[in-house]
């Protein structure tokens, strides 16, 4: 029982080891996420312009290369059959056929074909498949083929009960299958048996197509059968075993001659022309699902899968044919060689090996599991640089000959042929052959350093690169035991190799491409090389490969992989790029342990962090892509979208000056990539920088002339055209023709008014300047008119003051006069009993009473007070002259004293007076009487 145990885990081990070794073509895969819509998609077309539509389970769907869209079914059902027919897509679903065409808004427009009918359709009737003949278009149903007259527009029907709505056309024949009856085909209009034969009444028909200008046909049981006069001969092919087991539900007969079959859960049978086995691709290999509901080849031979999940597209003609490690078994691969017919392949797990050219399994190398760093053939041995030392391999056998851990590389001495040395993880180490057996003689003493990277200079000195600690030049004694002298320099830039390339030792880093120069014995930067490897904005990543077979020279840029090889006609070395950047090529190469090994002709193996891959340089080929702007949306500021005309250009009104484009390119290569670039010329006049974004937003556009450019860049090409659209955002409203009249006549009215308002304030400032000119010169006379008044008063109140003091003095002198007189009066009054003085005392007397004495103190009195006499009287009628005369004396305030000589009346006599004219005024007690007067 033990034994049987350890038998079932040796096989088991062995399964393990197994690897299924078949380089498959690129995939590229679209889940219904991706495309958003159903899961099944039943049938696939291209236009002209090389759009894909595919009818899907929610309808028509459209993929120009960068999006996808959903045109619903016109009845909402599942869209079953597509076929493109002079840019027309017709399709086919449930009680419902017709055509799409695209208008002028770049969307797709559906007519109805069933309105033509003469007879109604089945009940339930469902359009599984569509193909062009001549002038006609043919829809078959599970009942029925209807033959459209394109011309005419008119139908044809024949009965054709299947179980699979399959019509094939063959040549200049159309052929379909009965229901227990056998294949018809339709000549003249009519309906003509061809083959009754027992299989084709019992097995479902998948597939007829011409073979040697034979008939072939394909049954869903995975048998061909040529059809010769009515009866059926079985192509026995190579490929039967496989097909033995499974269900074909679709197939395609490919333009190379090969044949394409899609199964029910067992994914696509690829065959050859001649029925052998090409590939076998299931959903573990990469497709998204394993049932194959449709086929088609596309104008540059992609071959579509229209799946029970989604859709998938093989990229037949690909120069990449890729091994995808999905289990992680193979791991990632570090080391190749093709030697002794057998592919061997090193990886972080072991060495792996298998039959060139063959479709078995890789199997692992015993002894080998673990980190394999190089494999090189030297004197028709395979040598194998493991972490573990170093082994000699021979087909499937690995003997181990040295144990020094970390062998890096290994490499011929110079004129020694019984000698290699080694690069390892703690220095150099020397390979002895004795007796045709290699093994570790000796470790190279003094020199520590990790070795990844020694060349051989022209002194045979040993240079040694370390990327960190950099460059070694070592001098070895001639016995290749110990370091005699040892020169060091710093190193020169990150990620640094050392090769040796057509007899040149290069260094190679981050900051350019270093040529060895014997005479200076240094590395002098080379500009051609570091021009080729480090283009403008495309460096390479990680280590330069030297190819000593092809005399190839390999690196790996962000976009490109790139190889310098030698020119054909000349020694110039001629630089290549292959498009592929590290966005679509994941996984090919660890960065800084890149490898390349060169198959044959034209291939090329790369290894991959998760497999490798095969190039075939001579499928290169120089493409032609034409751009197209396929739909144009014009925004408003509230957000509202609207498509807008392709085929003229446009007036946009001001608010909708928010402009999308959507351009593509139609590629469908998975590891081709296409960027675009844009300019509006009118508002900028350079190209916008590359993007892979397949739509451009223009927002709050000025208005003015506009002339929006696109193109394409596909890997390195250019597109041939320039997509264009011409279009102009109009004036808003405010600044429009009619407005800028009516600003022109507002200006002008502005500008009158203006004038008029000027006028107005000049000259009502003018006015003013007037009226305060006048108004100054006014004042300037009223100042001199009351300087002039000034003058006069004072004139007059010098006048007055003199009138006041001759009226003074006249009064003074009255009283003087009166006092004197008095005086003598009474002096004379000593002497009357003197007659002699009586006529001296009337005189006194008559001069007392002198009225000339009053005449001229009331003219002095007038003349200094004018008005007083005047207004005292209007103010009191019943004054007599005397009271006037009373008032005349108080005005001048002379007291009772001095009034009473001018009165010639006593003292007390005034008083009286006084208070009879107090009386006569109705002054009041506490008035005085002076003040009175005084105030009058």
């Amino acid at each position: 029982m033990g034994i049987f145990k350890r038998i079932i885990f040796s096989l088991l081990a062995l399964v393990s080891c197994m690897l299924n070794a078949q380089e498959l073509p690129p995939i590229e895969n679209f889940s219904p996420i991706d495309y958003n819509a159903g899961n099944q998609n039943w049938a696939i077309s291209q236009t002209n312009n090389k759009y894909i539509y595919i009818a899907n389970n929610s309808g028509l769907l459209e993929f120009n290369g960068a999006k996808w869209n959903l045109y619903p079914s016109p009845n909402s059902t599942i869209l079953r059959s597509v076929k493109v027919i002079d840019n027309l897509i017709y399709t086919g679903c449930y009680m419902e056929f017709g055509y799409w065409e695209k208008d002028d808004l770049g969307s797709l427009k559906y007519h109805s074909l069933v309105n033509k009918l003469q007879q109604p359709l089945i009940e339930d009737e469902q359009f599984w498949n569509i193909l062009k003949f001549d002038d006609w278009v043919l829809f078959q149903s599970l009942n029925r083929i209807y033959i459209y007259n394109k011309n005419e527009e008119s139908f044809k029907v024949f009965e054709a009960n299947t179980n699979r709505a399959e019509i094939f056309k063959v040549g200049n024949s159309i052929y379909y299958q009965k229901i227990n009856e056998g294949i018809f085909k339709i000549e003249n209009g009519k309906s003509v048996l061809v083959s009754n034969h027992t299989i084709l009444q019992k097995n479902v028909v998948v597939g007829i197509f011409s073979q040697d200008k034979k008939t072939l046909v394909l049954t869903e049981t995975g048998e061909f059968y040529y059809l010769q006069n009515k009866q059926l001969v079985r192509w026995k092919i190579t490929a039967d075993e496989d097909l033995a087991s499974v269900s074909v539900y679709s197939s395609l007969q490919l333009k190379d001659g090969s044949f394409a079959l899609g199964t029910i859960s067992n994914g696509i049978i690829h065959l050859d022309k001649n029925g052998n086995l090409i590939r076998k691709i299931n959903q573990e290999k990469g497709l998204n699902n394993n049932t194959i509901l449709s086929l088609f080849e596309d104008n540059d031979q992609n071959l579509w899968l229209g799946l029970d999940n989604g859709v998938s597209i093989i990229n037949l003609k690909s120069p990449f044919s890729i091994y995808n490690d999905i289990k992680g078994t193979l791991g990632a691969v570090y080391a190749s060689k093709v030697f002794n017919n057998y592919l061997y392949i090193g990886t972080n797990q072991g060495l792996f090996y298998k039959e060139i050219n063959s479709p078995n399994n890789f199997k692992i190398i015993d002894n080998t599991r673990g980190q394999v760093w190089c494999l090189k053939e030297i004197d028709a041995k395979l040598f194998l640089g493991h972490n573990n030392g170093t082994y000699v391999i021979t087909k499937n056998k690995a003997t181990q000959i040295a144990d020094f851990p970390g062998t890096w590389q290994i490499k011929k001495l110079n004129n020694q042929e019984n000698l290699l040395i080694q690069g390892n993880y703690n220095g150099l180490s020397i390979l002895e052959k004795k007796n045709n057996k290699w093994s570790f003689r000796n470790k190279i003493e003094g020199f520590d350093i990790s070795s990844r990277f020694f060349e051989f200079n022209a002194n045979d000195e040993v240079i040694v690169n370390h990327e960190y600690k950099g460059i070694f030049k070592l001098k070895i004694n001639s016995g290749f035991t110990k370091l005699i002298e040892q020169k060091s320099e710093p190193s020169k830039g990150g990620g640094s190799s050392l090769i040796k390339y057509n007899d040149t030792l290069l260094y190679i880093s981050n900051n350019g491409v270093f040529k060895y120069n014997n005479k200076q014995k240094d590395f002098i930067k080379e500009p051609y090389l570091t021009s080729f490897l480090f283009g403008e904005n495309d460096h390479i990543k990680g280590s330069v490969v030297a190819d000593y077979d092809t005399h190839k020279l390999w690196g790996f840029t962000n976009k490109n992989i790139i190889y310098l090889a030698q020119g054909k006609f000349n020694n110039t070395p001629q630089a290549v790029k292959i498009p592929l950047p590290t966005t679509l090529r994941s996984g090919i190469g660890i960065t800084g342990f890149e490898n390349v090994l060169h198959l044959e002709d034209e291939l090329y193996l790369l290894g991959l962090s998760n497999g490798y891959t095969i190039i075939n340089l001579n499928k290169f080929i120089k493409n032609d892509y034409q751009i197209a702007i396929n739909s144009i949306e014009k925004e408003t500021l509230k957000g509202t979208k609207e498509r807008v005309l392709l085929t003229k250009s446009t007036e946009f009104k001001s608010n909708e000056n928010n402009l999308n484009f959507s351009f593509s390119v139609p590629e469908f290569d998975k590891y081709t990539e296409a960027n675009y670039q844009y300019k509006l010329s009118g508002l900028y006049n350079d190209w916008s920088s590359w993007s892979n974004e397949a739509d451009v937003s223009l927002k709050n556009l000025p208005f003015g002339d506009y002339t929006f450019k696109v193109r394409a860049k596909v890997g390195n090409i250019l597109s041939n055209n320039e997509a264009t659209y011409t279009f102009k955002i109009a004036r808003p409203w405010y600044i429009s023709n009619f407005m800028i009249a009516i600003y022109a006549l507002c200006f002008i009215g502005f500008l009158f008014l203006t004038h008029l308002i000027y006028r107005y304030y000049f000259n009502k400032q003018k006015a003013q300047l007037i009226e305060k000119k006048q108004q100054e010169f006014a004042l300037a006379q009223l100042e001199s008119e009351k300087v002039i008044m000034k003058l006069k008063n004072d004139k007059l109140q010098h006048k007055i003051e003199s009138k006041t003091r001759e009226l003074s003095s006249s009064t003074m002198n009255i009283i003087k006069k009166n006092e004197i007189l008095n005086t003598i009066k009474n002096e004379l009054a000593n002497f009357k009993e003197d007659k002699s003085i009586k006529p001296v005392i009337k005189l006194i007397n008559k001069n007392l009473n002198n009225n000339d004495d009053w005449e001229t103190f009331q003219e002095a009195f007038n003349n200094a007070d004018r008005d007083f006499l005047q207004k005292i009287k209007q103010l009191h009628p019943i004054l007599t002259p005397n009271d006037l005369r009373l008032c005349a004396y108080l005005r001048m305030n002379l007291s009772s004293k001095e009034i009473a000589p001018l009165l010639n009346i006593s003292s007390r006599s005034v008083e009286i007076k006084r208070y009879r004219l107090r009386k006569k005024m109705e002054l009041l007690h506490e008035e005085s009487l002076v003040e009175y007067i005084l105030k009058v």
